[in-house]
């Protein structure tokens, strides 16, 4: 049984996250990559947005997979899995997809991230997961 009040704990913490995320927008790259507080807000309210959407991935798939579906192998494939059961339309899904890896590379640092990318994201990150809640929402309406 889909758990409604877990979906909208977890969408109300993304849409509070997404609202933090704004902040950055008053900061140059420099000043976020200088200062290293800001540099690991930004990185972790990041990893929370995506880790919070994989959560709810995970639980609509428990829910909602049939038999015959291969379980999702990786974050990314959580996304695209969405798609399949009509929570997410394909293209979203890919497109959004990607932060999976995204998310990967923050929490293990790999290649030590290149600071102007991470700034980047912010507005990918505020338009795909603003979204993104709107589609769980929409399903959690549909669904009731």
């Amino acid at each position: 049984m889909i758990d409604k009040e877990f979906l909208k704990e977890k969408l109300n913490l993304i849409t509070r996250d997404l609202e933090r995320l704004k902040i950055f927008y008053d900061f140059t790259i420099s000043q976020i990559a200088e200062d290293f507080i800001k540099y690991a807000a930004l990185k972790n309210i990041l990893m929370e947005i995506i880790g919070r959407a994989i959560d709810i991935n995970e639980h609509l798939i428990s829910e909602l997979a049939r038999p015959d579906m291969e379980a999702p192998k990786t974050y990314r494939d959580t996304f695209l899995l969405l798609a399949d059961l009509n929570v997410l339309q394909r293209d979203f899904a890919e497109e959004i997809s990607k932060s999976a890896g995204f998310r990967n590379a923050i929490v293990h640092e790999y290649n030590n991230l290149d600071k102007s990318i991470i700034y980047k994201t912010v507005g990918d990150a505020i338009n795909q997961y603003a979204k993104y809640c709107n589609y769980i929402l929409k399903f959690i309406l549909k669904t009731s």
